[in-house]
C-alpha cells in the first residue's frame, strides 16, 4: 500500500492546456489505488468522478499525503504557501514556462507516478524564509517565502536608502532601487537576474542581492541562515516601498520601519522522479554547455 493514500490535484484549472492534465491525472491516481481530492471551484472539471474529493488547500494540508501541482514555478510557489505548514510534499508536473521546481512532463507523469506512489522517489527538503515588518512596537503577522522577501521603491524614480545588518552586525548603508533576500531555491530567480549566485538548494544559507545599487561595488553576499537580516529603512519621512514575499504577497514599509527576514521553521518538501539532478536542471534552464566529454 502507497503512503500516499489521498492525494490533492492543484493547478490553474481554467488554463485550457491544464484542466486536461488534471482530469488525466484523476483517471492515473485512481488507477494507482490512491483517492484524489481537486479543489471546489476547479472549473473545467466537471466530469470527473463523483468519488473524487474537493478541498480547498488547506483542508488538503491537513488531510492529504501529497499535492501535486500542474502549472509554472509560480503556481507551485502559491500553492506551497499554503500547504507547507502542514508539511506536505509536492510533486510539480511542468505545464509552465520555465520549470525550476515543476520537473517532471506531462508526458512522463504516469510513469514517474506509478514509480513515486511505489515509493521510488527522492525527497527534497528546502530552506523558507519568513518576514514581518516593525512598525511603532507592533510587527505585522509573518510572511512566508519560499523564493525571496522583494523591498522595492514604490515612487520609480527614486533610489531607496537603507541599513542592512545581520543580528546584531551592522552590514552596510545602501542606496540602490531596492534589495532582494533569497533562499537557496530563490537564487535562481530574481536574485540571479540582479547578479547574485546560483546557491545549492541544500545549503541553510541567504543571499543579500541590492537591486542596481548607487556604488559598484555594493555586491551580493551570502551569509548562513542561522542569524536575521534586517533592513532599516531611512531616507525621508514620505519614502515609501513595498516589501514583497515571492512576487505575490505585499505590504508596505515606512521610512524608519525595520523589515525582519529570517529562516522559516517550516520546509519545503519536495517530491522528485528518481533520476532527479539538480545540476540537470540547470544545465537545462540556464543552456549550459553540454554534458561531460567521454575521454578515450
Amino acid at each position: 500500500m502507497s503512503e500516499f493514500q489521498l492525494i490533492g490535484l492543484v493547478g490553474r484549472h481554467a488554463d485550457v492546456r491544464v484542466a486536461p492534465t488534471l482530469l488525466a491525472l484523476c483517471d492515473i491516481v485512481h488507477h494507482l489505488g490512491c483517492r484524489v481530492a481537486i479543489e471546489p471551484d476547479a472549473c473545467g472539471l466537471e466530469q470527473v468522478p463523483q468519488t473524487v474529493h474537493r478541498l480547498t488547500r488547506v483542508q488538503m494540508a491537513a488531510l492529504c499525503q501529497l499535492v501535486i501541482v500542474v502549472g509554472g514555478d509560480g503556481t507551485l510557489l502559491s500553492v506551497a504557501r499554503d500547504v507547507t505548514p502542514g508539511a506536505i510534499p509536492i510533486l510539480g508536473i511542468n505545464q509552465g514556462r520555465l520549470g525550476f521546481m515543476v520537473d517532471v512532463l506531462p508526458q512522463e507523469m504516469a510513469q514517474v507516478l506509478t514509480a513515486v506512489l511505489a515509493g521510488d522517489y527522492v525527497r527534497e527538503d528546502r530552506l523558507l524564509l519568513e518576514a514581518r515588518v516593525h512598525r511603532g512596537g507592533h510587527s505585522t503577522p509573518t510572511a512566508l517565502a519560499i523564493n525571496d522577501v522583494v523591498v522595492r521603491n514604490q515612487a520609480a524614480i527614486r533610489m531607496l536608502e537603507f541599513e542592512t545588518w545581520l543580528g546584531d552586525e551592522f552590514i552596510s548603508h545602501h542606496r540602490a532601487d531596492g534589495f532582494i533576500v533569497a533562499s537557496p531555491t530563490g537564487s535562481t530567480a530574481y536574485a540571479l537576474s540582479g547578479g547574485g549566485p546560483v546557491v545549492h538548494p541544500a545549503l541553510e544559507a541567504m543571499t543579500l542581492v541590492p537591486i542596481c545599487p548607487h556604488t559598484l561595488s555594493d555586491r551580493p553576499i551570502v551569509v548562513g541562515a542561522q542569524q536575521t537580516v534586517r533592513i532599516v529603512l531611512r531616507g525621508p519621512s514620505d519614502t515609501l516601498a513595498t516589501c514583497t514575499c515571492d512576487g505575490q504577497n505585499s505590504q508596505n514599509l515606512n521610512s524608519g520601519e525595520v523589515l525582519e527576514v529570517r529562516r522559516s521553521d517550516y520546509r519545503l518538501q519536495l517530491i522528485h522522479p528518481n533520476n532527479y539532478s539538480y545540476f540537470s536542471i540547470l544545465r537545462d534552464k540556464l543552456h549550459w554547455g553540454s554534458g561531460p566529454v567521454k575521454l578515450l
